[in-house]
């Protein structure tokens, strides 16, 4: 009954925090955490022991895996070296200077002792910074390799750490190192990708929905338990599974399972991630309890965890700013990759959080170990140190650095561009298909609804919210208001008990399945953003249409004429860049611009709604 309860409290505590941050606009991670530290205090809290197994089995996998399945392996590819100097380089560096940072401050802990330690403290949280640095809106680039360095360096981390109580016990040499690290690398890789492929070849057979996502959740298990089997790295192994199946999925057959997965790994991954930090709060009392009668003394204890706090702080600048700018003195290394900003070092330098998996590694350290209190203590000042110091500071810096992240107007905009290019595959895929014997109203409708998801894309472009609805969102919301009655008329039968309950769920099913589609519809892009000029995609080549094109100036108190002459309601106007007509876009009844091109072969027009300077070749049907 303890253990219900404790479960039911955790959800419970992680649910409000999580809605209570989001209204407050206070980070959640620490806002968990600062709530795990006051209940660690109340009486009546029972004390909280975090179970190490329970931390490094039952806890990272998953979350790894579910970070892993999100994350672009083509990005985490082009930022291989890196995500390597901080995932491996770094960790090793940090395990080394920490190590000797703690022998220096208390001789009478053993150095393997000190290394362990360093090993536990040097890699950041596989959370807490990309969760601090998606919120903050940093540069796409820093947050591929924030991720891609949480996902591996706790692999290289806690290979250090079994080194390190191997030479506590005294039986490790240099060379069972390094085989040690060749056979966590090389057989967490294997095993790895041995797991990716077993599990795709089961997935892409498996048209159960329910048993293609056990499969899906059983997957982190299925790639470390085996690789830890053989000493190897599991998570590894697990982080290899997730980033292979993340790729794969979205070719695989079976959709309704594809949308179950990702349901079900996005509400584990919410619980899992925030319950560690709550737990990580919930830690406080007990480790202070546990150097209360400890003969190095408190004072010199807590100098000593304030200083190794600030060595934390210090060497990861001190390795990051090498790491990144002297590769790129090689003049190959430097073409292919010229060198960022020297914000960029700054801000990868200060997203250094540590989190649950530095707790629960240090509490692997072997319970006979002297001073092992006081060591616990240490990685609990450096987690709350840098998730607190780091965490709520990063995002002032990320401002005083004036560093952009992504720009959702220029977002929306390569959106709509891919979704104009899938729409084109499609209607051509179907002119392939059809047959005479296809009704013609059939045909049409299928090119029709094709062709309005694509223009519902364009059609959140550069729209004040204050104006009327777009087509494609005036559609959305009076079809919501159908389901809705819809939805009370099957409730409203339910209650009959005329339609059997396996009918009934299989309506209410459908219209589920519809209003999750409309949902996304009415959903407006960030304008503050600004513009969505510089630097946007240009998706399948360049154009020299676009290359060549002229740059008119936008009349004043421009209007589509032909909707005026026509009666007809203008959505958008665009500009032909050649003559400069203006005209409405195709989502306009009229569609006057495209009709335009057909008339007079002047391929490019721009748009001049208010904040957006972007063109479009009607050609080569390319976005410039």
């Amino acid at each position: 009954m303890k253990v219900a309860f404790g479960l039911l409290a955790l959800v419970a505590i992680v649910c409000a925090g999580s809605a209570l941050g989001r209204k407050i606009n206070v980070s959640v991670p620490l806002l968990l955490v600062l709530a795990g530290v006051v209940c660690s205090f109340l009486p009546f809290v029972p004390t909280v022991e975090l179970n190490p197994e329970l931390v490094l089995i039952g806890l990272l996998p998953p979350l790894l895996y579910a970070a892993a399945l999100q994350t672009s392996l083509f990005d985490f590819g082009s930022n291989r070296r890196a995500i390597g100097l901080l995932s491996v380089g770094y960790v090793i560096f940090g395990t080394v200077a920490i190590g000797f940072v703690v022998a220096w401050l208390f001789p009478e802990i053993p150095l393997a002792a000190a290394m362990a330690l360093g090993a536990v403290v040097a890699p950041p949280d596989a959370v807490a910074a990309t969760a601090i640095a998606r919120k903050v809106g940093m540069p796409r680039r820093i947050v591929t390799i924030l991720e891609g360095e949480s996902l591996v360096n706790d692999a290289t981390a806690l290979v250090c750490l079994r080194a390190a109580i191997a030479a506590i016990a005294g039986t490790v040499s240099a060379a069972a190192i390094a085989g040690g690290f060749l056979l966590a690398a090389g057989g967490g890789l294997a095993v790895g990708i041995a797991a990716a492929y077993v599990l795709t070849g089961l997935r892409k057979r498996i048209r159960n929905v329910a048993i293609n996502t056990s499969t899906s959740l059983v997957a982190p298990l299925v790639a470390y338990l085996p690789a830890e089997a053989i000493h190897a790295s599991g998570v590894l192994a697990v982080v290899v599974t997730g980033l292979i199946m993340g790729t794969k999925a979205p070719s695989m057959p079976n959709g309704a399972a594809r949308l179950s997965q990702r349901s079900n790994w996005h509400t584990v991954q919410f619980l899992l991630e925030n319950s560690v930090f709550l737990l990580i709060g919930l830690q406080v009392r007990t480790i202070i309890d546990g150097v209360q009668g400890d003969s190095l003394g408190q004072g010199r204890i807590w100098i000593g965890c304030a200083v190794v706090l600030l060595a934390v702080l210090v060497l990861r600048p001190v390795w990051v700013f090498p790491a990144t700018y002297l590769p790129r003195l090689i003049p190959a290394v430097r073409r292919k990759d010229p060198s960022p900003p020297w914000q960029f070092a700054a801000i990868v330098s200060w997203a250094g959080m540590r989190g649950v998996v530095t707790l629960a590694a240090v509490l692997v350290l072997p319970e006979g170990l002297e001073h092992r209190s006081v060591l616990i203590l240490m990685a609990l000042v450096v987690v709350g140190g840098t998730l607190t110091l780091q965490g709520f500071t990063l995002p002032a810096l990320v401002r005083l650095l004036r560093v952009k992240g992504p720009d959702p107007r220029e977002d929306a905009l390569n959106q709509a561009s891919l979704m104009q290019l899938a729409t084109a595959a499609g209607v051509q895929r179907l002119q392939e298909l059809r047959s005479d014997a296809d009704p013609p109203e059939v045909v049409a409708m299928l090119k029709r609804r094709t062709q309005e998801r694509g223009l519902a894309a364009w059609e959140k472009l550069g729209r004040p919210s204050a104006e009327a609805a777009t087509p494609s969102q005036r559609y959305a919301q009076l079809r919501l208001a159908m389901l809705d009655a819809e939805r009370a008329k099957v409730l409203e039968l339910r209650r009959g008990g005329e339609y059997a309950h396996e009918v009934l769920a299989g309506v209410l099913d459908r219209l589920d399945v519809e209003e999750s589609m409309l949902d996304a519809s009415l959903e407006e892009p960030d304008a503050g953003g600004g513009g969505g000029g510089e630097g946007i995609a240009r998706p399948g080549g360049v154009c020299p249409h676009l290359e060549s094109a002229p740059d008119p100036a936008v009349p004043a108190g421009a209007f589509c004429a032909a909707c005026d002459r026509e009666g007809t309601t203008t959505v958008h106007l665009r500009m032909c860049v050649h003559c400069g007509n203006v005209a409405c876009c195709d989502s306009s009844p009229g569609t006057h611009a495209y009709k335009h091109f057909q008339a007079t072969g002047h391929p490019v027009m721009r748009s001049i709604e208010p904040d957006e300077d972007w063109r479009w070749c009607y050609a080569d049907e390319l976005l410039g």
